[in-house]
């Protein structure tokens, strides 16, 4: 077992850009916690990785090549490996807890 104190809580980088913290990572799993200021822009890549994102504080809207979402906290969302996709509209500090199996970074680049 491993608790995971600070997992979901807001951490920008020094420079005020999104920052990504990871918490775990397993042989199938990595978790970590993803923070985007509001007004801040997402500078994410599609992953290689299955990811869920869990939003434990904020507000967005979630863009895909053929959809867009509002979220907030609570929300909880799929992309698939792969799926380009973008937070924008971050009208509040946003914080993602996010889930990737397998772990981040371990299938090598993503095709967009």
């Amino acid at each position: 077992m491993k608790i995971i104190a600070d997992a979901g809580q807001f951490a920008p980088a020094p420079d005020g850009a999104p920052n990504y913290v990871t918490h775990l990572s397993s042989a199938d799993l990595s978790i970590g916690t993803y923070s985007i200021p509001a007004g801040g822009v997402d500078d994410q890549s599609p992953h290689s990785e299955d990811e869920v994102y869990v939003v434990s504080s904020g507000r967005a809207t979630l863009v895909v090549p053929d959809a867009s979402a509002e979220v907030g906290r609570g929300s909880v969302v799929f992309v698939p490996a792969g799926e380009r996709h973008t937070f924008t509209s971050i009208t509040e500090d946003l914080t993602l807890l996010v889930f990737f199996a397998p772990p981040y970074g371990t299938r090598g680049s993503a095709s967009s």
